[in-house]
């Protein structure tokens, strides 16, 4: 990886356009999230779990991403389809998001029956939860690999672009995850 000139008019230089990119991004997700408006008013529940849902997704992402481009700092890490150090991450990933999502959906639940009740049941919520959880889990592990990989083709530091991109990427596939898995177990409400 070829050194970066740590000025404020390089960094500026090389996250600007990056920012500029996803701030579009975050902006398609507003618009996906705007479509499913009847739903979220519907079942409240499912308002809940947006935001907790999206970042969450957005938080694995990062945890892997410092993890990927630390290695990658060091020289541990070849990208290749047998590294035990990328594996290893990538399962340990998915493994958080079994163990989060569940407790997520669950507190999404109980939440919502304290404040004003819920219309759906408790098992619902729990499975569209952890649905979506390790569904954004599995996508944050090949956004975050990709892009930690394309960093390092291109010369970028990882650490200026990998967190950033996957955060953003994460938002929007967490919206259309989340209501992808409310339309196939809660049906097209």
């Amino acid at each position: 990886m070829a050194a970066t000139a740590w000025t404020v008019r390089g960094i500026i230089r090389r996250m600007l356009p990056v920012l500029v990119v996803l701030t579009a991004i975050e902006l398609g997700s507003g618009i996906v999230l705007d479509t499913f408006e009847g739903t979220l008013l519907r079942y409240p529940t499912l308002l809940v779990l947006v935001p907790v849902t999206i970042g969450m997704a957005g938080n694995l992402g990062s945890i892997l991403a410092a993890r990927l481009s630390t290695a990658l700092h060091l020289g541990l890490l070849s990208f290749d389809a047998d590294d035990d150090r990328l594996l290893g991450n990538a399962v340990a990933t998915i493994a958080l998001a079994v163990t989060v999502f569940p407790l997520v959906g669950a507190g999404a639940w109980l939440l919502q029956t304290v404040l004003g009740g819920s219309r759906l049941p408790f098992l619902t919520v729990v499975a569209v939860a952890l649905a979506s959880g390790v569904v954004l889990a599995a996508l944050a592990v090949a956004v975050t690999t990709v892009t930690t990989y394309a960093a390092y083709r291109f010369e970028l530091d990882p650490d200026d672009v990998v967190i950033p991109v996957v955060t953003n990427v994460c938002d929007v596939l967490g919206v259309l995850v989340l209501f992808g898995s409310v339309r196939v177990l809660v049906g097209s409400a």
